[in-house]
């Protein structure tokens, strides 16, 4: 057994030494040339920013580059294993250039996102920019790995000698394969219509089946969605092209919220009118935009006072709607205490 891995392990001893004196020779160049490079660029280059993301797969495919040219050498024919060596090394050079076109695409995007920041009156358009960009960017990445592994696959001989009959039957296939990826599909199709048409952006704010949440990531097939309380709620694309929703930040951040308190018949709504504005005069999250005071509703035991009002977004409107509640409420406590709702009786005595 000794003797036999000897026999096959000796020739290569050599070959194996030149090809570790060459990657780190490569190694070393390549180290040099990304510190010189660093020192000479600021972090935020573009150029930097693509050789942040794919330094270290690049690295690996300059390493395996070597790899594969110290085995092409004719020196070497009558080396055993050398064709499932030279095979190894490409296939495993086709991996790496995949990892680092991957990396490279995902740059891209990184990129596109840097240089459209959410800047005061932009924010609608970098929102979009960003939403779009993370779509495109998935679906690169995805149609690069889908030709990685075809061509990795490729180097296989018994996949080129059946790519007649694979391409044959491709009709087939194709229709079978259809219908067994169709949510998958679906998803994927429903995200490209959802970059294109835009109804709902990164940072949006939604009401998603009675739920308040922000769009938080946009994947190629999936939504995560960050509740108020913190919460995630995982939502396929193709959900929001099947389903009605709310967008409250579509076209701007602005909201309108109302505050409704039931009162007796006999309270006097100027004091309330007046009390509103003062509140809202004095509220850091009132936008100064909406205010309005209206009798919305009598009934049978009091009657229904909406106080509309508008904040720049959705988390200020709530905050200011429940300082609002609280403080009319210890309005009415303090100087109106009798006229809140109360229930009324007629007693009849039996004399009567």
């Amino acid at each position: 057994m000794m003797t036999a891995l000897e026999a096959v392990l000796g020739p290569w001893l050599f070959p194996i030494g030149v090809a570790v004196l060459a990657v780190a020779a490569t190694l070393v160049g390549y180290r040099l040339a990304l510190a010189i490079t660093r020192r000479f660029t600021r972090p935020t280059d573009t150029a930097r920013l693509f050789l942040d993301a794919a330094a270290g797969p690049i690295g690996a495919s300059l390493c395996l580059m070597t790899v594969n040219a110290v085995l092409q050498q004719g020196v070497w024919e009558q080396l055993p294993l050398l064709a499932f060596m030279r095979h190894t090394a490409r296939l495993l050079l086709i991996l790496a250039l995949t990892w680092a076109a991957v990396r490279c695409v995902s740059a891209i995007g990184d990129v596109i996102v840097r240089l459209n920041p959410v800047d005061e009156g932009r924010w609608r358009r970098a929102r979009k920019v960003e939403t779009q960009t993370r779509f495109l960017v998935r679906a690169l990445n995805i149609l690069v790995v889908i030709i990685g592994a075809g061509v990795a696959l490729m180097t296989f001989e018994p996949m080129r000698q059946f790519g007649a009959s694979l391409l044959a039957s491709a009709g087939i296939g194709g229709i079978v394969l259809g219908f067994a990826a169709r949510p998958v599909l679906g998803n994927l199709l429903a995200g490209m219509q959802i970059a294109l048409t835009e109804p709902f952006r990164i940072d949006d704010v939604l009401n998603v089946e009675g739920e308040w949440c922000w769009v938080e990531e946009v994947t190629a097939t999936y939504v995560v969605l960050r509740v108020w309380d913190l919460r995630r709620i995982v939502m396929p694309l193709q959900w929001f092209i099947e389903h009605p929703f709310e967008n409250w930040t579509r076209h701007n951040a602005d909201l309108m919220g109302a505050v409704t308190l039931w009162v007796d018949y006999a309270m006097p709504v100027e004091p309330l009118r007046g009390e509103f504005s003062r509140l809202l005069a004095v509220s850091a999250e009132w936008d100064g935009k909406t205010e309005s005071v209206q009798v919305m509703e009598a009934g049978e035991r009091g009657m229904q006072v909406r106080f509309l009002m508008s904040a720049g977004d959705s988390t200020q409107l709530w905050n200011l709607r429940c300082a609002i509640r609280e403080s009319l409420v210890a309005f009415m406590n303090s100087h109106y205490p009798g006229h809140l709702p109360r229930m009324r009786a007629e007693l009849v005595s039996p004399e009567a």
